[in-house]
């Protein structure tokens, strides 16, 4: 089954399955699911073509995918212009919601070698 472009996942439950949608989580896909009336342990090789047009219908009317992508592209791009701080963080490539640096997304900035360590020099065993 093929939605926005993206293919879905064949064997599992229509709830995840439907998360492989960008833009679609667990809370939606279980909307989508009961707004449509259908099984909750449904599997996608279970739908028919009447089944799967519905679903199609239901998540073209959120915005998804490209178009979502695109704006949380464009919110980004505005922080920056605008030299907000969130901004300025997203252009250092650091956490922009108040996460501490010292010792978490070492991987982000770069140095996973380097490490805090306690000053503490390690002695010889006898």
């Amino acid at each position: 089954m093929r939605i926005s472009g993206i293919n879905l996942p064949e064997n599992k439950r229509l709830e995840i399955a439907l998360t492989a949608v960008f833009g679609v989580g667990r809370p939606r896909a279980k909307q989508i699911i009961e707004k449509l009336g259908l099984e909750m342990g449904m599997k996608t090789t279970d739908l028919t073509a009447d089944q799967e047009n519905l679903i199609r219908r239901e998540i073209e009317l959120f915005k998804t995918e490209g178009d979502l992508k695109r704006d949380v592209q464009q919110n980004i791009k505005r922080l920056k212009d605008i030299k907000a701080y969130r901004g300025t963080r997203h252009t250092k490539h650091l956490p922009a919601r108040g996460q501490r640096t010292k010792t978490n997304s070492r991987t982000v900035r770069g140095n996973v070698r380097r490490t805090m360590g306690s000053g503490r020099r390690k002695t010889e065993k006898t």
